[in-house]
């Protein structure tokens, strides 16, 4: 092929990059379930681009067995007492993963590609810049993460907002889990536009005087799961007559896995031989025999058509001088460990084991990691604070200290919604004493005094906003689970129960600020907007343009001169269809159908107008909860359905005339019939100002439009169904000259 040609094609490749969508979240209005207004321009600073925030963000949900789910709280739900019963057949198995909640979105696990779109949205919407993945347990979840990165790449090529991305490495042995991700996903320079940097490189928070050749060059275990339909293989020479080849298979304690493995003469090659094996038990060596054996040379062993969960444990680092993981047929990083034996040989020797690593190369790997990247050290501890320069912390109790890189100048702080410590100790959040959401004043108040404001969030946000660091890490957003432990005499932690979680319990002792089914929902998620814009400021809204008349007629040309535009997220409406918790689970949403992509509003002295278009042609009227459109004219938020005085079309007559309602007694009732017109992708309606009640002047109306959310019953819907523009339970302001006035209601702390 000439070189022009080659060129060509790779242009015609490569996915062309859409200017930047900004939809300008900082500048909604809104209030949440118990209230509280979200503060705005007049109430927070300017915006201030030198402060930062990051959210403790998980990778494990599904990658550690996905028996149950067991919900703690639907258990203790059916029995007050199980806590005190370690034999309750309602518990999950001794150390399996327990959900404190169900979330909003399900019993979902990390790599569900609808949760990571919905998530990079609500964390944009919230102005978080980095999330920060969770690998201090040695696994870096690599399926997990490469899944975000896809997801958060695909929104960016079609000009949407996501955070950056960044790790906490563990505290204590970070070395292995440091080459990991530069072998993985950093030195190879992918996804390098989602990387997070400080001072100019990425972040790793690891300390940097435990990446050493030695650490770097010591090979790290993991079990990497194989998927339905998937597969996972290893290359590998054998250097004599092979009698024997199989591999270590985990199934997560689980029974009733299945799997099929397969020697090739090389990737996709000749089946040499080829073994179904049922019932696996977690571990067992999985393989097959050869008589005659076969002869030295280089072979291709894989994993295919499992049943159940099942696996192959995996080496981080490459271990074999000749050979290579696999996935899905395509070379993988790192190895998978083997099980050989030659003929004439009684033992079987695990090939990968006891491979030592070249000292100067490792040597060289490690200085490589060390000049890559920006580190901090994470401190663990909740109350010692820092021990040093260039230190960063991920939870504290209340006050927390400031970490700092020079003495005296603020750089990091952490803020926490909920801690395990009791007595001035690392304990169990099921432990009653322990810092659950409502503590505050340092104390834990009885189950009468709990509430869903969450106090011991807002009480750590105050005292970040007053110390005022350069960077603010928030823990956390969906951890989700907790293993079960023994009781005190097999708990290595203090204050454990007959039963007992350390991390996670229930609604008051969590610390996850995703929305959850039942509880608090989402009131955390706007304590954490609220206290994010008091931090990093928030941009006015635009201001509108002058009076101006417009024809319904379907031909909105007359919308062209209108200021502003206000913009929601595009490609938000895509449809679910995906695995969830168990081996059962399924989930699937196929409400999302008209895409909302911007709005307008004009006025002149007898009418408002509005306007919305969606990126595809809009369905048909006789569809239900069709293109609705809610206005807060009061501009107080204590009023009418969740803050709003007006429903328009949510009764269209037909095709020219459609319904608009007030909110009163507890009801939408009717009070006029309008006109508006449809065409393509386009919708205006004009209301009479007449119908809308006494109006400010200068004229403030926050709006909002929503298709087929099912929001009326229940609100967190607008997070997940349909589509909604603003997102969640924000509206867009309408603000004439003049018009700055601070809404009424009380704004969120």
């Amino acid at each position: 092929m000439a070189l022009g040609a080659a060129v060509a094609c790779l242009a015609a490749a490569r996915p062309a990059l859409a200017a930047e969508w900004d939809t300008r979240p900082d500048t909604w209005t809104g209030v949440d379930a118990l209230g509280r207004r979200v503060p705005g321009d007049g109430e927070v600073p300017p915006p201030r681009r030198d402060r930062q925030v990051g959210i403790f963000y998980f990778l494990w949900l599904g990658e550690h067995g996905t028996r149950g789910p067991f919900d703690v709280t639907k258990i203790l739900a059916r029995d007050p007492k199980a806590m005190d019963k370690p034999d309750s057949p309602l518990w999950g198995p001794l150390y399996a993963p327990h959900h404190w909640g169900e979330p909003h979105f399900g019993y979902y696990r990390s790599n569900d590609e609808w949760v990571i779109r919905r998530h990079a949205q609500m964390l944009s919407d919230a102005g978080v810049d980095v999330i920060i993945f969770d690998v201090t347990n040695q696994l870096t979840y690599p399926r997990s993460y490469r899944a975000i990165c896809r997801v958060y790449a695909q929104i960016r090529r079609e000009g949407g907002r996501t955070p950056q991305i960044a790790f906490l490495a563990p505290f204590w042995d970070p070395g292995r889990v440091a080459r990991a991700l530069y072998d993985d996903l950093y030195e190879p320079g992918d996804y390098r536009d989602l990387w997070y940097r400080w001072e100019g490189k990425p972040l790793l928070m690891a300390d940097p005087k435990l990446v050493t050749a030695e650490s770097v060059g010591r090979a790290a275990r993991e079990p990497i799961r194989l998927e339905a339909g998937a597969t996972l293989g290893q290359t590998f020479r054998a250097e004599r007559p092979l009698a024997f080849v199989g591999a270590p298979t985990p199934t997560w304690a689980t029974k009733g896995a299945a799997v099929t493995v397969t020697l090739f003469d090389r990737p996709g090659g000749r089946v040499l031989k080829t073994k179904r094996y049922a019932d696996v038990t977690d571990n067992s060596v999985l393989g097959l025999d050869f008589a005659p054996p076969l002869p030295p040379g280089t072979y291709y062993f894989e994993q295919s058509r499992p049943t159940g969960q099942v696996g192959w444990w995996s080496i981080t680092g490459d271990v074999y001088p000749d050979g290579r993981a696999h996935a899905e047929g395509e070379p993988a990083t790192g190895d998978r460990t083997l099980t050989l034996r030659y003929a004439g040989d009684r033992e079987v020797l695990l090939a990968g084991e006891g491979v030592r690593p070249d000292p100067a190369a490792t040597a060289t790997l490690a200085r490589d990691i060390g000049a890559f990247f920006t580190f901090r050290k994470p401190q663990p501890d909740y109350f010692q604070g820092p021990t040093g320069p260039e230190q960063w912390g991920w939870l504290e109790v209340f006050p927390q200290h400031a970490f700092y890189k020079t003495p005296g100048v603020p750089e990091q702080m952490v803020v926490g919604v909920a801690q395990n410590a009791v007595d001035g100790r690392l304990s169990v959040l099921s432990n009653p004493r322990a810092r659950g959401r409502s503590f505050h004043n340092g104390a834990q108040p009885p189950p009468a005094g709990r509430d869903f404001t969450g106090r011991n969030f807002a009480e750590q946000w105050e005292r970040a906003l007053k110390i005022d660091p350069k960077f603010v890490f928030v823990t956390g957003w969906n951890e989700w689970i907790a293993g079960r432990f023994p009781g005190p005499a097999g708990s290595p932690f203090y204050g454990s129960g007959p039963v007992s979680f350390v991390d996670q319990f229930d609604h008051e002792y969590s610390r996850d600020i995703e929305p959850v089914r039942g509880g608090h929902g989402d009131a955390y998620y706007y304590q954490l907007i609220a206290n994010v814009r008091r931090y990093k400021g928030a941009r006015a809204p635009e201001p509108a343009g002058p009076p101006r008349t417009v024809r319904i007629d379907g031909r909105f040309d007359d919308w062209a001169a209108v200021a502003p535009e206000y913009r929601d997220d595009r490609f938000d409406t895509t449809h679910r269809d995906a695995k969830g918790w168990g081996t059962s689970l399924r989930h699937t949403n196929r409400s999302g159908r008209n895409d909302f992509v911007r709005a307008k509003i004009a006025r002149d002295a007898r009418f408002l107008y509005a306007y919305a278009e969606t990126r595809d042609p809009i369905t048909s009227r006789t569809r239900g909860e069709w293109m609705h459109l809610y206005l807060n004219t009061d501009g107080d938020w204590t009023t009418g359905w969740r803050g709003f005085d007006f429903a328009v079309n949510r009764n269209p007559r037909d095709d020219r005339r459609t319904s608009l309602e007030a909110f009163r007694g507890g009801f939408w009732r009717r009070v006029a019939e309008i006109g508006y017109r449809v065409q393509g992708r386009g919708l205006e309606i004009a209301i009479p100002r007449a119908a809308l009640g006494k109006l400010s002047d200068p004229l403030r109306v926050d709006f909002k439009w929503t298709d087929n959310t099912g929001a009326m019953a229940d609100a967190l819907k607008l997070y997940s169904h349909g589509d909604a523009a603003p997102n969640g339970r924000f509206a867009f302001p309408y603000r004439a000259a003049g018009g700055g006035t601070v809404p009424k209601g009380t704004a969120q702390q």
